[in-house]
């Protein structure tokens, strides 16, 4: 059940001062007695307002019934006997503006289902059965993170082209991504909002999962299952915008109120969306307390936080723009409220991580406060921009932009990095990612392969969104499921097959992933052969010395006896060539994989591999030895 604080002088005034990081419990609706009777206590914060009633089922909707007194500090509350779980309601507010509008409760844990927009009063409890995976959550920065993002709705559908339960979803996504080697999913849209084609990123509800999947408890079921399987949980959460819908937060209280009042600082002209005022102690809880909500009550195990550049800076996407104090443009509120999340969430839910989806040269996002805005990871927009030039490229001209794969390697250190191809890349006209290769089908698959291999051996985490995992041939359209039939295809199930690899392997070599943030945890053998087109670099674990050499060809020429340095002698293996038959290749084989004693590369040794057309191998040595660690 959820707890209730007293809706008293010292409560409302730690929401004024900031101190209190879970308004939820002391404002929307809750199930409670007093002197003795049953019902629910009902609080909202409107200022401004010059009326205020809760109006609901209980009440016919009747606006005369349950007038709500005016509190301190700009709240107002009001307990109604007889009101109970499950009933919808709402705040008809009174505004500023003399307008009277019924508003959907800012803190609603449960609402109707669009195009329907009342709040429902909600006070269920749900038993947990995670509690060894909780104490163990952690950011896994020494560890393999490989995200499936996914588009709860539209993953999959039923027969009758409704959305499937949470609870067919757990069991459904869960052992497919079980069985693919994941270790999380990282869910849009499902926090309540009203317009599908939003993809979740227009919020109504900060503090509810969509009823379109059912209810509270059903989500929990989700997380809950999920956690059984070893597999983490990640939210995107959108604290940077919100709708302009009338119902909602919208000029609540007949004025700007979670909002900024100057149209400059407030309103996304771009997006149609108001402005959070970080300047706000009130707004700052409420957005504070919404992502506390997912991560403790719902075990959420981490926030992908969207579009933080919009928020840093006041000239996002704006030539009118209001100057900071210093006559600078960085929005030093939304910084304050950046640091005060992430200090806030890693005291109070330990192990969680936060992500900022964040595309500009902002300094330390992932420095800890107070010298970085804290955030656990950064999306590697950088990385993912270049890569997406490169292999949209013909071949032919790739040599000509050859260090737009070799210039991560600058700056990969600077933050802890997510490795991001996600939904963003594969809607609007830009294709799927596979469509994006150039050349005939075969070719496509090819290079495709290659790329996912390169990205999977490239330091940073992993993040690739639903159906790229089988090379769906169509754009991602939200408002169906995927084309699972695609499975039945030798090509499509070849790249899942390749998929699944890299997912074990990379769970299973720590050179894949210990040495993510550290200089010596990928070196470089040759980037600069830009006419073959022709990548080498070796990844390490600095702590037990384990490595492994990927060579990847990005033209569709096969390179035969092709000379590679290796920094020791004997045997080698291959580990993985996206090239095999089983991933949809030719299975091209190596003549010989013993190391000769002749230096190359500014190596010792060297090999000479057959390199199939758009292919990558990775290899080991029989024996591993330390790598020199001079380049």
């Amino acid at each position: 059940m959820s707890v209730t604080l007293p809706l008293d002088h010292g409560h409302l005034q730690k929401l004024v001062t900031a101190d209190l990081v879970r308004p939820d419990q002391l404002l929307g609706a809750h199930v409670t007695t007093e002197g003795g009777a049953a019902g629910v206590r009902f609080a909202v914060w409107a200022p401004n307002a010059q009326h205020v009633s809760v109006v609901g089922d209980w009440n016919g909707w009747n606006g005369f019934d349950h007038p709500m007194q005016r509190l301190e500090f700009g709240y107002w509350g009001a307990f109604v006997v007889g009101a109970q779980h499950g009933q919808r309601y709402k705040f008809r507010v009174t505004g500023a503006d003399g307008r009277t509008v019924d508003k959907a409760d800012p803190y609603g844990a449960f609402f109707e289902t669009r195009p329907a927009t009342s709040s429902i009063i909600w006070d269920q409890d749900y038993t947990w059965s995670d509690e060894n995976w909780m104490k163990g959550r952690s950011q896994g920065f020494d560890q393999a993170v490989s995200i499936y993002e996914c588009h709860a709705p539209s993953w999959r559908r039923r027969e009758d082209g409704w959305f499937l339960n949470y609870r067919e979803l757990a069991h459904e996504l869960g052992e497919y991504l079980t069985d693919l080697g994941y270790t999380h999913v990282e869910l849009l849209g499902v926090m309540e909002h009203p317009y599908d084609p939003s993809w979740g990123y227009q919020v109504t509800g900060y503090y509810a999962p969509t009823s379109r999947m059912g209810s509270p408890e059903d989500f929990k079921y989700f997380v809950n299952h999920l956690h059984s399987l070893g597999l983490g949980v990640i939210l995107d959460w959108v604290p940077g915008h919100f709708p302009t819908d009338d119902f909602a937060l919208a000029h609540f209280d007949g004025s700007p109120l979670y909002e900024y009042a100057d149209p400059r600082k407030g309103y996304h002209y771009d997006w149609n969306t108001y402005i959070f005022d970080y300047g706000r102690n009130e707004v700052v809880m409420f957005l504070i307390g919404s992502a506390l909500k997912w991560l403790q009550d719902y075990h959420v195990d981490g926030l992908r936080v969207d579009a933080v550049a919009s928020m840093l800076y006041l000239d996002f996407s704006r030539t009118d723009w209001v100057p900071n104090i210093h006559g600078g443009r960085e929005n030093l509120e939304a910084v304050a409220f950046l640091k005060r999340l992430n200090e806030v969430v890693h005291h109070m839910a330990p192990g969680c991580t936060i992500v900022a989806e964040e595309s500009t040269a902002f300094p330390g996002v992932t420095t800890p406060t107070p010298f970085g805005l804290g955030f656990d990871y950064k999306w590697a927009m950088g990385w993912m921009n270049d890569n997406l030039h490169y292999i949209g490229l013909d071949p032919v001209y790739r040599k000509f932009d050859h260090h737009k794969l070799t210039f991560f390697n600058v700056y990969r250190t600077t933050e802890n990095y997510v490795l991001a191809i996600s939904h963003d890349e594969v809607v609007h006209g830009k294709s799927a990612l596979v469509s994006k290769f150039p050349g005939d089908w075969y070719a496509q698959r090819a290079g495709y392969r290659a790329f996912l291999a390169m990205m999977w051996t490239t330091p940073g985490k992993k993040l690739l969104f639903m159906g790229q995992e089988f090379a769906q041939g169509n754009e991602w359209n939200e408002a169906v499921g995927l084309p699972w039939h695609m499975l039945d295809i030798p090509e499509h199930r070849g790249v899942l097959n390749l998929v699944r690899d890299l997912n074990r392997l990379y769970r299973e070599r720590p050179d894949w992933h210990v040495g993510d943030n550290r200089e010596d945890g990928m070196l470089w053998i040759s980037a600069d052969d830009t006419e073959s087109s022709v990548y080498a670099y070796v990844r390490r674990d600095y702590l037990s010395n384990h490595w492994s050499l990927v060579v990847s060809n990005m033209t569709p020429v096969y390179r035969e006896n092709y000379t590679i340095g290796v920094p020791q002698g004997g045997e080698y293996r291959v580990i993985l060539n996206t090239d095999d038959g089983q991933y949809g290749g030719y299975g091209t084989q190596q003549t010989s994989l013993t190391a000769v004693e002749e230096g190359w590369h500014g190596q010792t040794h060297h090999l000479c591999l057959n390199l199939a057309p758009n292919s990558a191998l990775v290899l080991e040595a029989v024996r591993d030895v330390i790598v020199s660690e001079e380049r």
